[in-house]
């Protein structure tokens, strides 16, 4: 039978001779390969190193193999242990193979069968020796094969202790760190014969990532991890007894200072590398040759490290924070222009290379905005009224906060000053962070659609949104710096999202692009909800009441909306502040989650955020929001700033007061009234805390539907409760009215400079003297209340203050 018109006999022949000769060439390529020259590693290593840049493409912030740092010693000049945790984590048969394990081989291939290339490992150290020094890193099978067969030639011609001597001297510790002397020195401070067992553990555990577990990374606790790991193979290989093992795993290591010479913005690069070594492999990321140039601004970062610095080391010393961090971005396309993750990543006592903008924290109040902008989307607006009132939120508890079902929990948050504002409208409570509105404000919008709104603008570390329930909204759940500074983003980029970015672009050694940045923005708000929180976050008479006017939250010359954050437990203060062109985000405390003093983050970080704001923003021109659509006049009266009814429905008694589950069905806010209010199970407890507000207050409903006025009855009469006490200067100064009959509203003013109104009794103001351009030894205190028909009468007192 004939192929192809070639008898069957001759075709046989053919193939026969094909692959004889095939096989002669691939036996004359594996006699020819030759051991490689390791005298001129580091020259290869330096001709072969990645480099990253600033966005300008000029300024140098690291070179992965700058000033090599490379002692070679024999192997008599390590320690045992340094030598037994190598083996024990990277090749436990070390002294029984012949420079490759066959198994680990057919395990390697069976797993990457069909993808072309080899993924998996399977290298013993000889193969490592040999990997490192040829310096090319792709996992082609050809290179992969290359390696066995060089493997095998360099165990006939040295030994087994000089191998090891070989990759104990150039395996890379991360950065410029290449052999185990020169590590041991930059992380302990002592040559590789002194470490201990614990030391020589942490650097058995490093070659496998060294940017990823570096000890001056953000991964302190996988370090530790395989760490732990190194020594439980050395228990088992019988390297380590029982009571060594334990005694390593308690020992306290502590690594020596980090050089500064060789790297700018450490906590960015750190960041940067870590992408680049999940997505291209360590080994890339040494010896690839890769050219990066980030989203750094240099000249913006040199001035958050130092505005960072200053008011870092104030806040350790006054107010027990103990770090900071700091985050710029360009919302227009989610760039990265700054971060800073510490005080000053080079101090080891206070373990400032940890990156805090990356680590998780709770939010506080700063998680607010997500669910005000999920209310809107829904049909709320920013005039809704919810009373701000003493509410019990477990519907298996009652008004009283008594469990109906046993073994219930009852939930009834406070405000963070114990203080509460009545009937308040979302803009105000937002502005002024009340506790109370912010979680009718979830229960309204929903925890689900809430929890989804946060993922999609940016939130990456929020887990099943059932966990939280309505202590999402007062910061339950866990995010990072970055991720905030992000989802802020949105409502400053009018609604639209970019995915945070760190790389501008990547060329390989060959100068060919890898990556480059590419628009992947989409629009996840509709435009008017963030016009609509941006308008609330940046207006300062909303606010005034609480952090007073001209704080700093202000930037003078400029609209910037912002939004600070306490935990309950003072364990995090936050703040995120936006213009249309950038935001800033700002985190204070303590990284090992002890509480600060007992101060609200207006007063800890919004300083720090401010002072940034104004150095960034000088000589830039101002921009300005686009204002948002008015609330339609269409709409019944709870959802327009009414608190006494109008509802339209058969319940509508004209004037009356109700919560608003009694006007609004939650799901539907627009819609007519609910038939049923008492069906939604949160109203029986809304309901009464209302009811009880109006019996305490002695409000009398009346016959007008729209009369939103909750005055005194009687002539007008306004006195300020005697001010005796001399404050100092950080003291919160609390203004309290002794009467103030007929009023309806009242303004206050500090040496007549207008401080802030208040529509809602008991006409409480406070504000922090230090925060107050004005302030002087003798200061007058003015208030002027108002009745109804804008009539007027004012009052002074004397407030003195410690200089």
């Amino acid at each position: 039978m004939a192929h192809f018109g070639i008898p069957a006999k001759q075709l046989t022949q053919i193939i026969a001779t094909i692959g004889l000769i095939g096989g002669s060439i691939v036996i004359l390529w594996l006699l020819t390969l030759r051991i490689p020259d390791f005298g001129s590693y580091e020259n290869r290593i330096i001709a072969e190193s990645t480099k990253l840049y600033d966005r300008t493409g000029k300024v140098l912030l690291y070179n992965a193999h700058d000033q090599i740092r490379r002692t070679v010693v024999p192997l008599s000049e390590i320690s045992d242990q340094a030598e037994n945790a190598s083996i024990a984590i990277e090749d436990a048969n070390f002294y029984n193979h012949y420079g490759v394990e066959p198994l680990a081989i057919i395990r390697a291939v069976v797993v990457n069968i069909n993808t072309g290339r080899l993924e998996q490992g399977g290298s013993t150290i000889t193969q490592q020796v040999i990997k490192n020094t040829l310096l090319t890193q792709d996992k082609k099978i050809t290179r992969k094969i290359k390696e066995w067969i060089l493997s095998i030639k360099l165990e006939r011609k040295l030994t087994k202790k000089q191998i090891l001597e070989l990759y104990l001297n150039e395996i890379p510790y991360g950065g410029n760190l290449y052999g185990i002397e020169e590590a041991s020195k930059a992380f302990f401070g002592k040559s590789a014969r002194d470490i201990t067992l614990a030391e020589s553990a942490y650097l058995a555990a490093l070659p496998q990532a060294p940017s990823y577990l570096s000890p001056y990374g953000n991964h302190p606790d996988k370090l530790e991890e395989r760490k732990n790991l190194v020594l439980k193979r050395m228990l088992a290989q019988k390297f380590i007894t029982e009571k060594d093992y334990n005694d390593a795993k308690k020992e306290k290591v502590l690594f020596a200072k980090p050089d500064n010479r060789s790297i700018k913005a450490p906590h960015f690069v750190f960041y940067v590398l870590e992408q680049l070594a999940e997505k291209y492999g360590d080994d890339e990321v040494r010896n690839g040759g890769l050219r990066v140039i980030t989203t750094l601004d240099w000249e913006a970062q040199q001035k958050a490290e130092e505005i960072v610095k200053r008011y870092g080391e104030q806040n350790r010393a006054s107010y027990n924070a103990g770090n900071a961090g700091l985050v710029v971005m360009d919302p227009k396309n989610g760039q990265i222009l700054t971060m800073v993750g510490s005080v000053d990543y080079f101090d080891v006592e206070h373990e400032g290379n940890f990156n805090i903008t990356t680590a998780k924290r709770q939010p506080g109040s700063a998680f607010k905005p997500f669910v005000y902008a999920t209310a809107f989307n829904e049909g709320y607006t920013a005039d809704t009224v919810v009373f701000d009132i003493p509410t019990e939120f477990n519907a298996s508890c009652s008004a009283s906060h008594t469990p109906l079902v046993s073994g219930t929990n009852c939930y009834a948050p406070v405000n963070y000053d114990g203080t509460y504002a009545g009937p308040i409208t979302f803009r105000n409570a937002l502005a002024q962070s009340r506790n109370i509105p912010a979680v009718k404000a979830l229960y309204l919008a929903g925890i689900k659609d809430s929890f989804d709104t946060a993922r999609k603008m940016g939130i990456t570390t929020l887990e099943d949104y059932r966990r939280y329930g309505l202590t999402l909204v007062l910061g339950g759940g866990e995010v990072t710096l970055v991720d905030m500074t992000n989802a802020y983003s949105v409502f400053a980029n009018d609604g639209v999202f970019n995915p945070k970015i760190s790389i501008l672009e990547i060329r390989d050694s060959d100068r060919k692009i890898l990556q480059k940045f590419e628009d992947n923005s989409n629009q996840i708000l509709p435009p008017n909800t963030a016009r609509l929180i941006s308008n609330i976050l940046s207006d300062d008479a909303a606010r005034a009441p609480v952090f007073g006017a001209g704080s700093p939250l202000n930037v003078p010359g400029h609209q910037v909306a912002v939004k600070t954050g306490t935990t309950n437990d003072y364990r995090d203060g936050w703040i995120v502040g936006y213009t249309p062109s950038v935001t800033v985000g700002a985190w204070v405390g303590n990284n090992n989650n002890t509480p600060m003093d007992k101060r609200v983050a207006g007063i800890i970080v919004a300083p720090m955020w401010n002072a940034f704001m104004r150095e960034y923003l000088a000589g830039l021109p101002n921009e300005y929001f686009i204002a948002p659509e008015p609330t339609p006049t269409d709409l019944k009266p709870v959802l327009r700033g009414s608190w006494q009814g109008g509802s339209g429905s058969i319940f509508d008694q004209g004037g009356s007061v109700h919560s608003i589950l009694y006007y609004v069905d939650k799901d539907n806010p627009r819609e007519p009234a609910p038939a049923n209010p008492s069906s939604d199970p949160q109203f029986r407890n809304w309901e009464a805390s209302v009811m009880s507000w109006k019996g305490q207050t002695g409000y009398i409903e009346t016959a007008t539907q729209d009369d939103e006025t909750n005055v005194e009855p009687g002539e007008l009469d306004i006195k300020i409760e005697n001010i005796s006490k001399k404050y100092d200067k950080e003291d919160e100064v609390i203004i309290n009215l002794e009467r103030y009959s007929g009023v309806a509203s009242v303004k206050f003013y500090l040496n007549d400079t207008y401080l802030g109104t208040l529509t809602k009794k008991p006409y409480r103001f406070s504000f922090y003297p230090s925060e107050m351009s004005d302030i002087k030894n003798r200061n007058t205190i003015k208030v002027i209340g108002y009745d109804i028909n804008n009539n007027s009468k004012e009052d002074t007192e004397v407030l003195n203050i410690k200089i």
